[in-house]
């Protein structure tokens, strides 16, 4: 569980132990430690079974969420979700398949750079909001913006935006340009997230 708990960034390992994070107390926790040992742990509240991004993510481990393999678009995106009436039609070298050539770009670079990743990724929230990536090993969230000036556009990415501020998640923000780029710029942000790319 604790492997569990710290996916949904609600806990982080330390050399020995867990320690509870901002996320974890506001669901919550209480930050311990074994009276002998010194080792720490983290003691959650019995109202933790009921939580819905706890329930959630492990029906995600357990496969209960799995969508049918024909299904290649996330219906279950929220309004929040930019770009959810595309098609999700390029298939990546690792088999996500994605909404842009943008994205297929980067999840590609993500996984000849050996990176751990998942492709729309709920966040560990009430609010059915996904990121375009996530990265466990960092707990840092990739989302990738177009250039698109549409009003509409631009309002959901700051209510997005505003959401990921809410919850203090780590983000690393990319665009049209930096796709072009994402040799000389993704390592450098990742590595800002203790994410070493080469």
């Amino acid at each position: 569980m604790n492997y569990l708990f710290s996916e949904l960034g609600w806990i982080n390992k330390s050399l020995k132990g867990w320690i509870v994070t901002e996320q974890g107390l506001k669901q919550g926790a209480l930050q311990s430690e074994d009276s002998r040992s010194g080792v720490p742990y983290v003691r959650w509240p019995e109202t933790i079974t009921q939580s819905s991004s706890l329930l959630s993510s492990i029906a995600d481990i357990t496969g209960s969420n799995s969508p049918s393999p024909s299904d290649n678009t996330d219906s279950s995106l929220t309004s929040l979700e930019i770009g959810t009436s595309l098609e999700a039609k390029y298939r990546t070298t690792d088999g996500h398949y994605v909404h842009s050539k943008a994205k297929m770009l980067i999840d590609n670079w993500l996984y000849m750079a050996e990176i751990v990743h998942a492709y729309k990724r709920k966040l560990p929230i009430e609010e059915n909001v996904y990121s375009d990536f996530y990265i466990p090993t960092g707990k840092v969230y990739i989302e990738c913006w177009s250039d698109d000036n549409d009003p509409r556009y631009l309002a959901r990415k700051e209510k997005k935006l505003a959401i990921y501020e809410k919850y203090g998640f780590k983000i690393i923000q990319l665009n049209a340009e930096d796709v072009q780029n994402l040799d000389d710029i993704l390592p450098r942000l990742l590595l800002k997230f203790g994410v070493q790319a080469y």
